[in-house]
């Protein structure tokens, strides 16, 4: 049986990645950061297969008892997701350092650090993945808009792709996962996608991504995303 580790599944996408990863028949060790969630709602379910942590990945001490209580276990799939966001129209004229630093430490400081934690633990024909943005690239930013969360994804991408890079042999998938526009708390009601028919597309990209080396920036449908 496959196991994925997913930080970060408290509700939306993280959620969904779990229970799809269950359906599928893995065991998943999956983190919330409150003792009540809805991913507690699929414990009875998937009882013998569902093991909730109690981790902030802002905390580092909580990370490191994690990765302390999971050694000599194996990752097949380490998937980090974590995101928050500040206005659609805010600029950096207008954020206050204190909501800069927030977002860029969730977004791409502590799920890298998660990264380095974890990532000893994944075989070498497992995978690694964040969960990015298309948001997050700069050459397809012509528009403008969600300027600090833009940052911060591109960030996460710059710091993934670091990783990388002091890894050039690893024989291990890496992914940096842009998700679409999907109808989230933080997508909001607009958004195109629901959850429920894009989780399964991600779940069918990775899938369909293990065995490869190397570092893809990706959508829900496995195309490439310009960096």
């Amino acid at each position: 049986m496959n196991t994925a580790c997913i930080i970060g599944a408290s509700r939306g996408l993280g959620l969904a990645l779990a229970e799809e990863h269950l359906k599928r028949g893995w065991r998943v060790i999956a983190t919330v950061r409150t003792p009540q969630t809805p991913l507690h709602d699929l414990a009875a379910r998937y009882a013998k297969t569902l093991e909730i942590e109690e981790v902030d990945i802002n905390k580092p001490d909580q990370i490191a008892a994690l990765r302390g209580k999971l050694e000599g276990r194996q990752i097949d799939l380490l998937f980090v997701n974590a995101g928050v966001s500040s206005g659609q129209g805010e600029t950096v004229t207008d954020v206050s350092t204190e909501e800069f630093t927030r977002v860029m430490i969730t977004n791409a400081l502590s799920p890298m650090r998660a990264v380095e934690a974890f990532q000893s633990l994944v075989p070498a024909k497992g995978a690694i993945a964040v969960m990015s943005s298309g948001l997050g690239s700069v050459a397809d930013n012509d528009r403008g808009g969600w300027e600090v969360y833009r940052a911060s994804k591109a960030a996460l991408n710059t710091l993934m792709r670091s990783f990388a890079a002091r890894h050039p042999s690893d024989t291990r998938t890496m992914l940096i996962v842009a998700p679409g526009w999907i109808r989230t708390d933080m997508g909001g009601p607009q958004a195109p996608f629901s959850i429920e028919e894009s989780v399964p597309l991600i779940t069918d990209m990775i899938a369909s991504n293990f065995g490869k080396p190397g570092l893809r920036y990706l959508n829900r449908l496995g195309e490439t995303v310009r960096w």
